[in-house]
Protein backbone atom coordinates (compact mmCIF):
# COMPACT_ATOMS: atom_id res chain seq x y z
CA UNK A 1 0.00 0.00 0.00
CA UNK A 2 0.96 4.03 -0.24
CA UNK A 3 3.10 5.27 2.22
CA UNK A 4 1.08 7.90 3.19
CA UNK A 5 2.62 9.90 6.48
CA UNK A 6 1.02 12.92 6.41
CA UNK A 7 -2.15 15.40 5.56
CA UNK A 8 -0.26 16.48 2.45
CA UNK A 9 0.63 12.77 1.29
CA UNK A 10 -3.25 11.72 1.59
CA UNK A 11 -4.17 15.38 -0.75
CA UNK A 12 -1.44 13.93 -2.85
CA UNK A 13 -2.63 10.24 -3.27
CA UNK A 14 -6.29 11.18 -3.61
CA UNK A 15 -5.66 14.25 -6.61
CA UNK A 16 -3.14 10.78 -8.52
CA UNK A 17 -6.58 8.60 -7.84
CA UNK A 18 -8.72 11.25 -9.08
CA UNK A 19 -6.69 11.80 -12.74
CA UNK A 20 -6.50 7.47 -12.65
CA UNK A 21 -10.17 7.39 -13.20
CA UNK A 22 -10.16 10.63 -15.03
CA UNK A 23 -7.37 9.28 -18.05
CA UNK A 24 -7.83 5.27 -16.83
CA UNK A 25 -11.58 4.79 -16.56
CA UNK A 26 -11.29 1.57 -18.46
CA UNK A 27 -9.10 -0.10 -15.57
CA UNK A 28 -11.56 0.67 -12.67
CA UNK A 29 -14.19 -1.82 -11.97
CA UNK A 30 -16.19 0.58 -9.99
CA UNK A 31 -16.77 3.59 -11.46
CA UNK A 32 -20.01 4.70 -10.12
CA UNK A 33 -20.62 5.87 -6.33
CA UNK A 34 -22.65 3.41 -5.50
CA UNK A 35 -20.11 0.67 -6.97
CA UNK A 36 -17.09 2.36 -5.19
CA UNK A 37 -18.73 2.46 -1.92
CA UNK A 38 -19.48 -0.95 -1.69
CA UNK A 39 -16.50 -1.60 -2.93
CA UNK A 40 -15.09 0.30 -0.06
CA UNK A 41 -17.33 -1.49 2.13
CA UNK A 42 -16.23 -5.15 0.91
CA UNK A 43 -13.03 -4.72 0.77
CA UNK A 44 -12.83 -3.10 4.86
CA UNK A 45 -14.58 -6.52 5.42
CA UNK A 46 -12.00 -8.53 4.35
CA UNK A 47 -9.16 -6.01 4.75
CA UNK A 48 -7.57 -8.69 6.91
CA UNK A 49 -7.08 -11.60 4.12
CA UNK A 50 -5.28 -9.24 2.05
CA UNK A 51 -2.58 -8.22 3.98
CA UNK A 52 -2.25 -11.99 5.60
CA UNK A 53 -2.49 -13.16 1.81
CA UNK A 54 0.24 -10.38 0.80
CA UNK A 55 2.57 -11.42 3.47
CA UNK A 56 1.59 -7.96 5.28
CA UNK A 57 1.49 -6.88 8.81
CA UNK A 58 -2.36 -6.11 9.08
CA UNK A 59 -3.05 -2.81 10.54
CA UNK A 60 -3.27 -1.84 14.23
CA UNK A 61 -3.45 1.99 14.29
CA UNK A 62 -6.48 2.95 12.05
CA UNK A 63 -7.92 5.33 12.89
CA UNK A 64 -11.36 4.19 11.56
CA UNK A 65 -13.39 7.71 13.31
CA UNK A 66 -11.44 10.09 10.98
CA UNK A 67 -11.96 7.72 7.75
CA UNK A 68 -15.66 8.36 8.38
CA UNK A 69 -15.51 11.84 8.97
CA UNK A 70 -13.76 12.25 5.63
CA UNK A 71 -16.60 9.77 3.91
CA UNK A 72 -19.63 11.65 5.49
CA UNK A 73 -18.03 15.00 4.71
CA UNK A 74 -17.60 14.37 1.21
CA UNK A 75 -21.39 14.14 0.65
CA UNK A 76 -21.79 17.66 0.62
CA UNK A 77 -17.85 19.42 0.55
CA UNK A 78 -17.52 20.90 -2.71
Amino acid sequence: MKNLNSKDDFVQFMSSLINDLKDNPDKWENKSLLDYLEGIQSWTDDMEGYYLNNNLPVPGNVNWGVIADILTAARVYE
